[in-house]
């Protein structure tokens, strides 16, 4: 095994990124990213200049907290299967709240705005309480606007660097249990969907912590909003919650629609994609048969399938973006109609109020398409992962491995085994193999297609059940 000597342990810790290290108010200013922009401005950035991951964010470090999370999930409760989505929030459960924090923070001081601009406007008007209220208003507003941009910045960082953990792990968690999955699991989950299960569904899966807290801030912004429209405007908040509400309850059957869609959708990529995967692995017999064109077809058939259901969210999607948008306008005319009939006072003050009291109520509802979307994607995307990391695997005994000279003195060797595909079963597919093979030894593994010769490989490796006899082989 080599060794690491000091000075390779002191050139890997230069090379890990700054903000493994850096303080609290580096972390809040981003100051550690000043070396690397000011490399940047002298020369061009080069592979080799990008620092290396800190341990928290390596995938390795992710996935072996993951599994520890998981396994003591298991022993504290071996009558239930614990959750994965919960076992990810609990080894998350520090950078959520923290970022949940900065979310929170950002919508107060973006509310501030319409209150701190009616004082301002009453102070302008000769309605101020004291003498330097102006002045202190003004300090007030440039805080509340810092904070803003400071919260949303860490919310925006944290949020996607929590993404970006949560997919790591989920990729090498998927790579791992490939490793080890049965017969009769490879039979359900095919290589296509693996790979659509790393490459989309850990993808989706890694947005969603972006806007995880927009699902709950919506909601507080919303109302805040109103108990600033009636302080402002007064009974006519009431015509702008009605409009808010209907276009809620509308966006609820399109969002159960999209959900039926995009699980359609998901399902013919994953037949797509097992259909090409499959094509390209056997490209050679296709050319030798010229059955390119017949295999095209299908493919393009598949295609049309898969376009079909996806055309079909699209649609749900532009639907619902577009009575999104249209809400804040809605509730603005309906909310000066409301005023005019009930002959509230308007004034520069309320006026004022109101229209900067708009931009909460717009920001929240044209972003709800956006936030349902990703929801059901996470959620579709979650549910496939969890499927496939409940997939049975192969039996615990024939993974097992030894060393040479210390547990066991032959490398290979098999003492009255039978291997079938299908545990259990009463037709295995090798029986009664005894094999020993020697350390230097050559063998050479002859007879007819079909009788085996795959299988045994498959048995010393470990990727076939043994249903009787012993089997040991060396190596990890």
């Amino acid at each position: 095994m080599a060794s690491v000597t000091n000075g390779e342990v002191a050139d890997f810790e230069t090379q890990v990124t700054p903000f493994a290290k850096a303080g609290f108010f580096s972390k809040i200013s981003f100051w550690w990213l000043n070396p690397l922009m000011k490399m940047g401005y002298e020369k061009p950035l080069e592979d080799k200049d990008m620092p290396l991951l800190g341990a928290t964010d390596r995938a390795c470090n992710q996935y072996l907290m993951f599994m520890e999370k998981l396994n003591g999930k298991k022993q504290s409760l071996p009558h239930a299967t614990p959750s994965f989505f919960w076992t990810i929030v609990s080894c998350h459960r520090h950078a959520i709240l923290v970022s949940g924090f900065f979310a929170l923070l950002k919508v107060l001081t973006l509310s501030a705005g319409p209150v701190v601009l009616k004082a301002f406007i009453n102070v302008s008007l000769g309605k101020g309480t004291f003498k330097h209220e102006g002045y202190v208003l003004a300090a007030l507003m440039f805080i509340c606007k810092f904070c803003e941009s400071l919260s949303q910045r860490q919310w925006n960082f944290r949020t996607r660097r929590l993404g970006l953990q949560v997919r790591s792990l989920l990729s090498a968690a998927i790579y791992k249990k490939q490793q080890k999955l049965s017969n009769a699991a490879k039979k359900k989950h095919s290589s296509g969907e693996i790979l659509n299960y790393v490459t989309v569904d850990a993808y989706r899966i890694g947005e969603f912590p972006f806007w995880f807290h927009q699902t709950w801030t919506t909601s507080v912004q919303l109302c805040i909003a109103l108990a600033i429209l009636y302080n402002a405007v007064g009974a006519a908040m009431v015509s702008s919650l009605v409009v808010i509400i209907i276009a809620v309850l509308c966006n609820i059957p399109l969002a159960r629609r999209q959900h039926k869609f995009q699980s359609k959708l998901m399902e013919a990529q994953d037949v797509r994609l097992k259909a090409m995967s499959e094509s390209f692995v056997h490209m050679k017999i296709l050319k030798l048969y010229a059955w390119e064109a017949h295999f095209n077809k299908v493919i393009e058939g598949l295609r049309e399938v898969e376009y079909k259901w996806l055309s079909a969210f699209q649609f749900r999607r532009a639907y619902h973006s577009f009575l999104c948008w249209a809400s804040p306008n809605f509730v603005s005319a309906a909310t000066f109609i409301t005023c005019y009939l009930l002959k509230t006072p308007l004034d520069a003050s309320n006026v004022f109020t109101f229209v900067a009291t708009l931009r909460l109520v717009q920001e929240p509802v044209r972003s709800i398409p956006d936030v349902i979307r990703v929801v059901i994607q996470a959620k579709v995307a979650f549910t496939r992962i969890s499927k496939f990391l409940d997939a049975s695997e192969l039996n615990g005994q024939v993974k097992k491995k030894y060393n040479v000279g210390i547990d066991y003195p032959i490398p290979i060797a098999m003492n009255s085994c039978s291997f079938s595909w299908d545990e259990n079963t009463s037709k295995p597919a090798l029986n009664n193999i005894n094999l020993i093979v020697k350390a230097g030894e050559k063998i050479a593994i002859c007879g007819e297609v079909g009788s085996g010769k795959s299988t045994l490989l498959a048995a010393v490796l470990g990727e076939i059940p043994k249903t009787k006899g012993t089997s040991k082989s060396a190596g990890k």
